[in-house]
């Protein structure tokens, strides 16, 4: 492996996890990222209480990710050999703690609606 290109990362990543497996989480971020979009485009400004609440679930997206690859892999903690299986590892937990918080921001949002200014007085025309 000479190269590393983006269809060898596909490869890899399609023989880690399996062609369905893999697809479909690639699948689930997508539309989990369009809907987080649209929910920012749709409200204009970040609600910093769920954005609160988002971040509180991060630690719980990192243990996830975490539990995910080594059930999905044959391989456990006790077979970390080095520096690199550390950085993979982080990565992953990163990764898990990033898209568990955009999940929850984004159900939060979708199930609540927009939801108008709070506090101050407002404006009449």
């Amino acid at each position: 492996m000479k190269d590393l290109t983006f269809g060898t990362l596909i490869a890899v990543f399609e023989e880690i996890f399996g062609r369905t497996l893999f697809w479909a989480m690639v699948a689930a971020a997508a539309l989990i990222t369009i809907a987080y979009l649209w929910v920012l485009i749709r409200d204009r400004a970040v609600s910093w209480h769920k954005f609160l609440l988002a971040q509180i679930s991060m630690p719980v997206g990192a243990v996830a990710a975490i539990l995910f690859v080594l059930a999905v892999t044959d391989s456990g903690l006790g077979d970390m050999g080095g520096p690199i299986d550390v950085i993979v590892l982080l990565a992953v937990a990163l990764a898990g703690a990033v898209g568990m918080a955009i999940l929850v921001y984004t159900v939060q949002s979708l199930i609540t609606g927009k939801q108008p200014p709070r506090g101050g007085p407002q404006l009449k025309r």
